[in-house]
């Protein structure tokens, strides 16, 4: 009875014939190297926090008699290393609201952009502008969709709708909070001690521009992650505009004036004789 021969078909056989660059290598199965690990689930996400870069930011906004003030910073940083000093980091989502960033740039850059596309959808389709409350449920949604998928966002939503003014805090994991003020980032916590130091219902404009605009540069003194321009919106019943945007370091010497060292002796020439 005649029997088929399998010991061609096995990894391990030698070729047969006149060897050449074409068949080099084709007994060789492809293989790579695992980590020697008991959990590899812990090892990975481990290994994602070793590469993913630091990142560092301010912003903040609040609620007062006048509308929402808006203000953050414009460093861009990767772990130790600036990255940019002129980041935008208020995003204009339409004429009535805005956006802040915090977090990774590209992730806040890009839904923030899809909530304005979803936005002005809405608008058309239902004649009338979406309300702070529904864009910021909106895009709490769409985040809560990819959480646990590595986006790094954390943003508040802040406008003027047919209720008055709204602000909402949301964050990548699908985190909404509405509230009276809020800071976001790795100078937060300086920019929340002046915030809660100076912060009244009743401030006009002007003073309420200039507590945000002194909130960010403190943080920025403090937070080695947050610097550049300190930028200021005001969003009211009219829109949202932009009130200033000052360099961090000549507000150093505005809050801060160097004072000029008295001369205790003056040199004087000695007349020779």
């Amino acid at each position: 009875m005649m029997k088929i021969n399998f010991s061609g078909l096995e990894p391990t056989a030698p070729l047969r014939g006149e060897p050449s660059e074409l068949f080099d290598g084709i007994s060789n199965s492809p293989s790579f190297a695992i980590p020697n690990t008991t959990n590899f689930d812990g090892f990975q996400k481990e290994a994602i926090q070793m590469v993913k870069p630091a990142k560092g930011t301010t912003t903040l906004a609040f609620i007062f008699k006048g509308g929402v003030m808006v203000a953050a910073d414009s460093r861009a940083s990767m772990g130790g290393y600036i990255s940019s000093q002129s980041v935008k980091k208020i995003i204009e989502i339409n004429p009535y609201m805005l956006g802040t960033m915090a977090g990774g740039a590209a992730d806040c850059q890009f839904w923030h952009r899809n909530l304005g596309i979803k936005c002005r959808l809405h608008e058309l389709a239902n004649k009338r502008r979406i309300s702070v409350t529904g864009a910021s449920k909106l895009l709490a949604n769409i985040l809560y969709s990819y959480r646990g998928m590595g986006l790094s966002v954390g943003t508040m939503i802040a406008g003027w709708d047919e209720k008055g003014p709204g602000l909402y805090y949301v964050d990548s994991e699908g985190g909404r909070l509405k509230g009276n003020r809020f800071s976001v980032g790795s100078g937060s916590p300086y920019a929340y001690g002046v915030l809660d130091n100076g912060y009244r219902y009743d401030l006009s404009v002007e003073e309420a521009a200039e507590l945000a605009r002194r909130a960010i540069y403190h943080a920025t003194f403090r937070d080695g992650a947050s610097g550049g321009v300190a930028s200021v919106y005001h969003v009211g019943p009219d829109g949202w505009r932009k009130l200033s945007g000052d360099d961090v370091g000549e507000l150093h010497y505005h809050y801060y004036p160097a004072e000029v060292a008295a001369v205790d002796h003056e040199m004087t020439e000695v007349p020779v004789a």
